[in-house]
């Protein structure tokens, strides 16, 4: 291999090659070329701490922007192919779609991350090989650049992992410049060595990295991150899409070892619940809550608790908190981030090209996101009766009559149906609804946008105004979880910062309890020497945990020690409290029940009757009158479709079944 014309220049960490000719024999999935760019420069990188700095955050740079998880630069299809909603375009700006109506093809994939994760891979491969050569790192900086250099690589691995299941490891030691590309390509791994090793430094990251960040760095990876994550991949390890999982039978390497095992292995559970534990236990994490307030003549307090639901003290009731602020505050950017216990590893979120799609046309968005009937059903009673077991005046279509407000700013217009009404707080944290009030109260401007009442009708406020007709909202209900009170997308008002979360506490809870609850028998674990087992006392407690949080009845210790019963609370537990925040694509896969629900059809609000038409506007219909609304699940689907671009330059992979 030669270089000609070499031209070398580093600015601000990052590598800036010109004038350089390559063979392009040596063109692989490893993408040798750019790593002969970063070999005839890295030698420059380690000879100070600030050259270093720079360069592990140009690594950092090739994470995805996990908040984008709608838009035309969703780092992943699951934000829109997700069960949680549906959007009517398929226009090539949006792409989760397109793998919901299967027309995501090999050549055609609308989206390959793959590239950049390996490109992460090596350097932090580079970084973890050299970092030594730096002499002007304390101690402690040289381990929490480690650590950092061990998360990164893990999580590339795990990002490529959830989309692609098992994928090649590459080779700790990077590559040397003159290696051929046919000794550079690699086959895939099994899954369950994927696991191992990206469970490996995942452990290694939690060993170098603090438990603590000051505000400046908060941002960065912390011992809680890493081993939060590291019980995130166990715990999908022993979901029945990769334990035990016999449709994958005829799906092997070449010496043999099927890419995902073939044989049950109940204790990867307790593996998963043992790293939980070792969350838990840290002592750091906590559920975010807000103080009960009581009202007065100027604001209204926290709605009064349903009698089912305990008013002991949190976590034992839901008596001192209030609920609805406690859950919207987590994400609406009431709380920051230094101030919120529950966030384990987190981004500041990407508000622009991702939250318009569900604000009303009116206050500058358009009106897309379309949250099905079946997601909203979720959502229980105040009370902590399901939906389904609410009486026909509560399922009404008719008009409450009378308005409500709650705590000190949450307003019900009187107007909203009866089936709208008295349901759980995460419901109106989390959704809007006919006649929902958007308060837009940073507004500046003249006309009337503040405390604007939202109407879905075909003449109704949210529609759009100008010639594009396609803008408006298919069911009758949009998210609004990620919307502030303040917010307005117009020049006249402002829209609040806020924090994405990756990994918050109440996900480390209700894995702990499911993780338990598959256990048949119990489990020592060898690193701390705890044996866990599926005990119902902890199970309760932690789930409860979570469900007074959201001001809901506790589940009993009857129904914790039902295994079917528990399997049934937990996952729509999971349904409930992650909604819109990029878990349910990937949980309905790794408990294998994407082909069940998916293959429902799309149901709503019948959204082409006009505001005269009220009882008929509120009778639920399946949708299937556009492209998207005809969801399909097959097989294949349960992964991704490794590009067939990648696949040519890497002869030794092979493509994930179905895709072929």
């Amino acid at each position: 291999m030669k270089l000609k014309n070499k031209v070398i220049k580093i600015s601000c960490g990052f590598m800036a090659i010109t004038g350089i000719a390559i063979n392009s024999s040596c063109e692989s999935f490893l993408d040798i070329d750019k790593y002969i760019y970063d070999q005839v420069t890295i030698d420059s990188v380690f000879i100070s701490k600030d050259r270093l700095t720079q360069y592990i955050n140009g690594s950092s740079s090739f994470l995805p922007d996990e908040s984008m998880i709608w838009s035309t630069d969703a780092y992943s299809p699951s934000g829109l192919a997700a069960d949680e909603a549906i959007v009517p375009w398929a226009d090539g700006n949006h792409r989760g779609e397109y793998l919901l109506i299967d027309e995501v093809t090999p050549r055609d994939t609308k989206f390959n991350p793959w590239e950049n994760y390996y490109k992460g891979i090596r350097k932090a491969n580079i970084l973890l090989k050299r970092i030594n050569e730096c002499k002007e790192l304390t101690d402690y900086e040289l381990r929490d650049y480690m650590g950092r250099a061990y998360f990164l690589r893990a999580y590339f691995y795990y990002q490529l992992m959830r989309l692609y299941g098992p994928v090649p490891i590459e080779p700790d030691e990077a590559y040397d410049s003159d290696t051929p590309a046919n000794e550079a390509s690699v086959e895939r791994s099994s899954y369950d060595d994927c696991v191992r090793y990206v469970v490996g430094n995942f452990t290694k990251a939690a060993d170098n990295l603090p438990l603590e960040r000051e505000v400046a760095f908060q941002y960065l990876p912390t011992r809680g991150a890493a081993l939060a994550l590291k019980a995130r991949v166990l715990l999908t390890w022993a979901s029945p899409l990769f334990n035990g999982n016999t449709y994958y039978a005829d799906w092997k390497r070449t010496d043999g070892t099927p890419f995902i095992s073939q044989q049950e292995d109940n204790t990867r559970w307790g593996q998963a619940a043992a790293v939980y534990k070792q969350v838990i236990d840290l002592n750091k994490y906590a559920l975010n809550t807000v103080e009960r307030t009581e009202g007065n003549s100027h604001t209204s307090g926290t709605l009064e608790l349903p009698s089912t639901v305990s008013h002991s003290d949190f976590p034992n009731g839901a008596g001192n908190i209030d609920p609805y602020k406690s859950y919207k505050s987590l994400f609406d950017g009431t709380v920051q981030p230094e101030h919120n216990k529950e966030l384990i590893y987190f981004y500041t979120r990407n508000n622009g090209n991702d939250d318009w799609i569900v604000y009303p046309n009116t206050l500058g968005g358009i009106n897309g996101y379309s949250v099905t009937q079946d997601m909203i059903n979720s959502y229980r009673m105040a009370d902590g009766r399901q939906f389904s077991e609410a009486t026909d005046d509560e399922k009404s279509w008719e008009a409450v009559g009378q308005g409500k407000s709650f705590s000190g700013e949450y307003v019900l217009a009187p107007e909203r149906a009866h089936c709208d009404d008295n349901r759980e707080p995460r419901f109106y944290a989390s959704i809007g609804f006919n006649y929902c009030v958007w308060p837009c109260s940073s507004y500046r401007g003249t006309e009337n946008f503040k405390n604007f009442v939202c109407t879905y009708y075909k003449d109704g406020n949210a529609q759009p105004t100008g010639t594009v007709k396609v803008d408006y909202n298919r069911t009758g209900y949009t998210s609004r979880k990620w919307v502030n009170q303040e917010d307005i997308r117009s020049w006249q008002g402002d829209v609040k910062a806020k924090t994405y979360p990756i990994v918050r506490y109440a996900e480390v809870l209700l894995g702990y309890v499911e993780a338990m609850n598959e256990l048949k028998s119990p489990y020592k674990d060898p690193d701390t020497g705890n044996t866990i087992s599926r005990d119902v006392s902890q199970m309760v407690y932690y789930f409860n945990q979570v469900r007074y949080r959201a001001g809901l009845p506790g589940i009993t210790d009857i129904q914790a020690a039902d295994y079917e019963t528990m399997k049934a609370l937990l996952k729509q537990e999971y349904r409930v409290e992650f909604a819109f925040e990029d878990h349910r694509y990937y949980d309905l896969r790794r408990w294998k029940d994407a082909y069940t629900e998916y293959n429902k059809p799309v149901t709503g609000f019948d959204v082409s009757a006009k505001m005269a038409e009220r009882r008929q506007f509120y009778t639920v219909k399946v949708w299937n009158t556009e492209k998207t609304m005809k969801r399909v699940f097959k097989n294949k689907m349960y992964f991704y479709p490794i590009d067939q671009g990648i696949l040519e330059r890497n002869k030794k992979l092979v493509q994930n079944p179905g895709w072929e």
